[in-house]
């Protein structure tokens, strides 16, 4: 059947007064709350947390900075494709929900800052038949998102929906489709994408762009999914847990970020927005008189000669204190505004591996690490730092964020090695490894890693696959642990010394046979001694690193993570024939074939 227009619609930029009943119940709680005190609340229970439904005008106010908010307007043509009727005809649908709302469909597009920070917004109304995807709903959210392209500018979409418009048939599909394409045009222009997840964001809008962004944050106690519980439970009689869907339930399975409540929304967006901007670093603060270093020779050692000689076991047991810094001590020493991202959006959320953006003098960075803990609880709740493929698959992802972005990769290192469970085995742990290594070769931004504890096996190197290799000097960093080694090979638990001497593991032993390019200096009674001093020293050696990699972009850094790897035991493997040449000369020689810069 032919479309059929039933009118031209003008996007108003008319803003509505926001208005409450003199009393509200709860949806959470059943609790019943002054109106004006609801609003004073922006909508949410002063007894429970639960949070009530925004219409898109209330949404856009509270996240845009005051006076930065311009409305996008459309004109756009109402149809009704299929000649659709229900109970009610379509047409009719349209227009009842646009005299309720006030608004001529189920998206509000705007322009606006956060935090001072320039964004593009599209924001979905529920109250406009579901916040349904129909024609005309996939069209202003793919315009916005070409808006945000125009002014190289992130964007933000905030979704609110029961999925896609049925009255519309396959064309409300097609929107599916439509809106996922505009972002992988935003992901070639290395632009910042985020997902505000609201209650509920179901069906066709939670298949595709609500789940498509960089980063997915999402409301405390907000559902999304593809089927409904109600779905689920007819179709399959299957019961569902409480939390099913939930905010807190994605969390956990590692398909969100992290949950903000609303009155945090502004902030927690504003510093994502500011950490993903690439910027110059800072210039360093002068030399003070107590006599902070301020050059990277300084604290980093590069002549193996001049480190301490200590026994090799001693290291090992000082690698492994658990009052060491860990990565997030680093980051909330190190680091300004830094947010931890979560999840690795395929099955689950490591808490073995921890990562996210922040500044580091002034630069930003995608920061990425180990973490244990400092008490047995903590240990616990972290796998003593032994990633599932889900950790790996989460720092694949993060890394992919960086390279999107055009921000340096900093990775800490800190882990026994790769958790060796059957469940690990289940889910891929040798193909999340190497996927891992073979992404760190070709990542296009710098990779700067150091290993601040231990560096256990390829459990470590799937974070160390990196242009500049830095270590603590009470930090090792083997193929395997000393007590591993000892068991296998002398069969005998009391070799474990004798085995850790011969594995070269200590930074002196690396720093001669050239796996790490440096290492930081550290007092006798270790960086657990002074954590901030420590953390202003891992800076600088870092930033030094940085700095001498500024130069180098895309194919550049890629050769040279390329000829780094490639010379390791390249001189043990003699030319079959004169024609023959190692990995290494080929990379070095810049032989191996050109690729488009990045």
């Amino acid at each position: 059947m032919p479309a059929t227009s039933f009118g031209t619609v003008a996007y108003s930029t008319t803003r509505p007064t926001e208005t409450a009943p003199d009393w509200v119940m709860c949806d959470g709680c059943g609790t019943t709350v002054y109106g004006k005190r609801w609003l004073r609340n922006l909508r949410c229970c002063p007894e429970c947390g639960h949070h009530g439904a925004l219409t898109a005008w209330e949404r856009l106010r509270l996240l845009l900075d005051p006076g930065s908010l311009e409305p996008l307007t459309f004109s756009v043509t109402q149809a009704d494709p299929l000649g659709f009727s229900d109970s009610k005809p379509y047409p009719r649908r349209l227009s009842e929900a646009r005299a309720r709302t006030g608004l001529p469909e189920a998206v509000l597009g705007a322009v606006g800052e956060i935090d001072g920070s320039p964004v593009v917004v599209a924001c979905m109304d529920f109250r406009f038949l579901g916040g349904s995807l129909g024609s005309v709903v996939g069209e202003v959210i793919a315009r916005t998102g070409d808006i945000a392209l125009a002014r190289r500018a992130p964007l933000l979409l905030v979704t609110a929906s029961g999925g896609a418009r049925m009255q519309e048939g396959a064309l409300s599909l097609m929107q599916m489709a439509k809106t996922s394409a505009m972002l992988a045009r935003l992901d070639e222009a290395g632009l910042l994408t985020i997902s505000l997840i609201t209650d509920p964001t179901f069906g066709g809008v939670a298949a595709s762009f609500a789940t498509l962004c960089d980063v997915t944050i999402a409301e405390p106690q907000a559902r999304l999914g593809f089927a409904g519980r109600r779905v689920i439970e007819q179709t399959i009689k299957e019961i569902l847990p409480p939390d099913f869907q939930t905010a807190e339930f994605l969390l956990e399975r590692g398909f969100i970020d992290f949950i903000a409540p609303r009155d945090r929304h502004r902030a927690e967006l504003g510093k994502l927005l500011r950490a993903a901007l690439p910027r110059h670093p800072e210039p360093l603060r002068p030399r003070t008189p107590a006599g902070d270093p301020d050059k990277a020779d300084e604290v980093v050692m590069r002549d193996p000669a001049r480190l301490r000689d200590d026994d090799p076991h001693g290291v090992v047991r000082r690698a492994r204190r658990i009052s060491r810094p860990t990565t997030l001590d680093y980051a909330a020493l190190l680091l300004e505004e830094f947010r931890e991202l979560a999840g690795d959006r395929v099955s689950g959320e490591c808490p073995a591996v921890v990562g996210g953006l922040g500044r580091l003098h002034g630069r930003s960075v995608m920061l990425i690490g180990h973490q244990k803990g400092h008490d047995p609880a903590e240990l616990a709740r972290r796998n003593f730092g032994m990633p599932s493929p889900a950790g790996y698959r989460k720092s694949a992802r993060l890394m992919r964020l960086a390279a999107k972005l055009g921000i340096p990769v900093i990775t800490l290192i800190d882990t026994p090695g790769a958790f060796p469970g059957r469940q690990a085995e289940e889910q891929g742990q040798a193909i999340a490894i190497a996927e891992n290594l073979k992404l760190m070769a070709e990542l296009p931004v710098p990779v700067v890693a150091v290993v601040t504890g231990e560096g256990g096996s390829g459990g470590a190197l799937a974070l160390a696959v990196a242009n500049r290799v830095l270590m603590w000097q009470d930090a090792v960093y083997s193929v395997i642990s000393p007590e591993g080694c000892s068991a296998i090979l002398w069969q005998d638990p009391a070799e474990t010394g004798r085995a850790a001497a011969a594995l070269k593991l200590r930074s002196r032993d690396l720093l001669e046979l050239g796996v790490v390019d440096g290492v930081l200096l550290e007092p006798a009674d270790g960086v657990d001694a002074d954590p901030a001093a420590a953390a202003r020293t891992l800076g600088l050696a870092i930033r030094s690193s940085l700095d001498d990699l500024e130069g180098l972009h895309g194919d550049k850094l890629r050769t040279d993570r390329h000829a780094r790897f490639a010379r390791y035991g390249a001189e043990y493997v003699a030319s079959a024939a004169s024609a023959s040449a190692s990995a290494a000369d080929l990379v070095a020689a810049d032989l191996v074939p050109e690729r488009k810069a990045s």
